[in-house]
């Protein structure tokens, strides 16, 4: 073992600021040759908790360690992974059980500290002093992206409008059961040039001051501010949601007199729900199938089994040969929170017989669980959530392994990308097939 006060490696980290989806580049230099390095991640997030990922390296003849094309040999990785300390994040020991790390505030950068350590190690990183360090500044908001609060008509809303004069496609983004203005994902939207417009629509304020929850005219008005905004182009509009988020996108995709969506994405969703219902009775609906939770070794809500078997009765899930725009399915085939599998098979076999099935792209990634997020969005398995029906705290079972639930997370976003860029900004109607 060298000295370790001789022992002085550069550490460089390209781009140092970037976008959660850019990839970097990680470079250990100076190190003597056939040295072994564990190269760390630290982030603190915004709860307090602190997350770390490491990677164990041995330096090539020129004394370098290149993450990106070096194979690491252990750590909470192994492989060649450029992003493994991103995606392999997990809660540094200690730490009470059922975190997830999800972004709050969109207008500061998530930071991340990279260092390197002398020697193949696994814990402890916090009692020793690193060869070196550099802190990594990853944003969910590109420069020039505006964040502009939203509360006409009663809504609880953030839009975020892409830099430049416009006008921009524009995009309504819904997240799930959880509730709350959940914005990170509108807002890297619209740091890749689609006016997006994060929507609560389970705890909103209206909500918080009558007691009461929203009827669907709330997601007409939110489709209505966007349609109207002076940097929105009106007439190229989309919708995206996940989880429950889904199951309003296709009630509104296929039955709003209002809302003309010229495509939407749904993620790890169904299209069974009581189709006259309102919010409140989807909730209800699913409630009425509460006997069929089921609660792993671990006591984890298993919640999948709640819409199953789906339904032949159309009163009972959305008419999807009647949609007119395309669609993209996205499915983690692991899902152990919605029966996103066997809803997809179904919508393909409804779209099918309907003779609309041109218009769905299914991606189905095998070992992925519900929560399919941006690229590099450490994956829970498992976390703590408070049920919007029950209003109880719960560990909720998404399911996933990590390995593949994280690639499933690159590749839909980006093809989820192509596919709001191709539909959104091509010259068609809204309704019109190609």
């Amino acid at each position: 073992m060298m000295d370790r006060k001789q022992c002085i490696v550069k550490l460089l980290v390209q781009p140092s600021r970037g976008l959660v989806d850019e990839k970097f580049i990680i470079l250990v230099q100076k190190a003597p040759p056939g040295y072994q390095l564990t190269v760390h991640a630290l982030h603190k997030c915004e709860d307090g908790h602190s997350w770390e990922a490491f990677g164990h390296y041995i330096s090539n003849a020129t004394g370098t360690v290149n993450v990106s094309e070096d194979p690491s040999l252990g750590g909470t990785y192994s492989g060649v992974e450029q992003m493994g300390l991103l995606w392999s994040l997990r809660p540094v020991p200690g730490s009470k059980p059922g975190l997830r790390l999800r972004k709050m505030n969109v207008q500061i950068p998530m930071e991340v500290t990279i260092s390197v350590y002398q020697g193949h190690q696994t814990e402890g990183f916090m009692d020793q002093v690193p060869l070196a360090s550099v802190v990594v500044e990853r944003w969910y908001m590109a420069p020039g992206v505006r964040r502009i609060p939203i509360t006409e008509d009663g809504l609880t809303a953030t839009l975020f409008l892409p830099p430049g004069p416009g006008p921009f496609p524009g995009l309504l983004d819904l997240w799930g059961g959880g509730g709350q203005l959940v914005e990170y994902r509108a807002s890297l939207l619209a740091s890749h040039g689609i006016a997006s417009l994060a929507l609560d629509y389970l705890t909103p304020k209206i909500t918080k001051q009558t007691g009461k929850m929203v009827d669907l005219q709330y997601f007409e008005k939110a489709y209505k501010v966007l349609e109207q905004h002076p940097q929105v182009n009106g007439s190229s509009i989309g919708m995206l949601g996940l989880s429950l988020g889904t199951t309003i996108t296709l009630k509104m995709a296929v039955y709003s007199q209002v809302m003309k969506l010229r495509c939407a994405v749904c993620i790890s969703g169904s299209h069974v729900q009581p189709v006259d219902g309102s919010l409140e009775d989807i909730l209800t609906y699913m409630n009425q199938n509460a006997s069929k939770t089921r609660v792993s070794e671990e006591n984890e809500f298993i919640w999948r089994g709640l819409l199953l078997p789906v339904p032949s009765d159309l009163a009972s899930k959305v008419d999807m040969g009647r949609l007119k725009c395309p669609l993209l399915v996205v499915v983690g085939e692991d899902d152990q929170n919605w029966p996103a599998s066997e809803s997809a098979m179904d919508i393909k076999e409804m779209m099918e017989k309907a003779g609309n099935s041109h218009l769905l792209t299914i991606l189905s990634y095998p070992n992925a669980g519900h929560l399919i997020e941006p690229p590099y969005t450490p994956h829970a398995r498992a976390s703590l959530f408070r049920s919007m029906a029950t209003r109880e705290k719960m560990m909720a079972l998404w399911g996933g392994e990590t390995v593949a639930h994280s690639r499933a997370q690159e590749d839909a976003w980006r093809k989820l990308l192509v596919f709001l860029k191709e539909n959104l900004y091509s010259g068609r109607n809204p309704g019109t097939t190609s």
